[in-house]
């Protein structure tokens, strides 16, 4: 349901973006009309690897590519099989897909949100209050090992879910989507102006440099916990642009200590279970 509401949140498409959508759609046969909505698709975990980037004998386009401009949705992650996890890695980073053949190549664009949800452990309840896992150490290491290290540093957030039963009834008083929609197109807006025209996830690492200014003692703070929780370099420039996403969804020009505190919570899981 939580990756469902995420396209409801997201900026409403631009017109080079419906007519990106709608010509992907169109060489895939599934569409003949514009196409309004962002994407959001959820292929089965039995995927196949040309299914999910694309190929076949008419070169055509892929899941992947199905949701450029929205959301892929992968769940029960770790059921995936390794190929087609692996797979994901180049699109993540090159936005692209480029499927060559012995009298063509093929470019099909890539600009999806990857969402990808699993569970802890084969019987869910790896690390439960509320009931106990049977699952053994073994079992829980062979289900995790289909997550390579590479592939998770591509993944900007990672959090934890906890269900509570108890408040599963409660009323709460919640932002709708149309009202978070608007904080993160104003945040977008701000990224566009300052970026030339890119989102805070595109920036490359001399961007990151020129956009993404952290104070000295911010800096200091950030080194003490990559060191802690042993970051790579890919996951450090990772943490610097989720806290600049934070900063701008809070109007503040400069990144603050708790912005990349923030920041660095979303990046435990990899470290925690791989």
């Amino acid at each position: 349901m939580l990756a469902q509401r995420i396209k409801t949140i997201m900026p409403k498409m631009t017109f080079e973006e419906i007519l990106e959508v709608t010509k992907i759609y169109s060489i895939k046969g599934i569409n003949n009309s514009l196409v309004y909505e962002r994407p959001f698709r959820s292929p089965h975990y039995s995927i196949t690897k040309v299914a999910l980037i694309g190929g076949g004998q008419d070169a055509k386009p892929g899941e992947i590519s199905l949701a450029t401009n929205g959301v892929l949705f992968l769940d029960e992650f770790p059921e995936f099989t390794r190929p087609v996890l692996e797979s994901l890695r180049l699109p993540l980073e090159e936005r692209k897909i480029v499927i060559n053949r012995a009298n063509a190549t093929y470019v099909y664009p890539a600009n999806f949100m990857l969402v990808a949800a699993m569970n802890p452990c084969p019987c869910g309840y790896f690390g439960s209050l509320e009931k106990e896992c049977k699952c053994s150490a073994k079992d829980i290491s062979k289900y995790l090992r289909k997550l390579s290290g590479p592939l998770l540093d591509r993944i900007d957030i990672q959090v934890e879910v906890a269900s509570n039963r108890n408040k599963i009834f409660e009323k709460n008083e919640e932002e709708s989507s149309n009202e978070i929609r608007k904080r993160v197109e104003r945040a977008r807006l701000i990224q566009n102006e300052r970026n030339n025209n890119k989102t805070n996830s595109e920036l490359s690492n001399k961007q990151i440099q020129e956009y993404c200014i952290i104070n000295e003692k911010t800096k200091e703070m950030l080194f003490k916990a990559v060191k802690n929780l042993k970051l790579s370099n890919r996951s450090i420039l990772k943490v610097v642009k989720v806290a600049r996403t934070i900063a701008d969804l809070e109007n503040k020009e400069q990144i603050e200590e708790k912005h990349v505190l923030e920041a660095l919570q979303y990046r435990a899981i990899d470290k925690k279970y791989i």
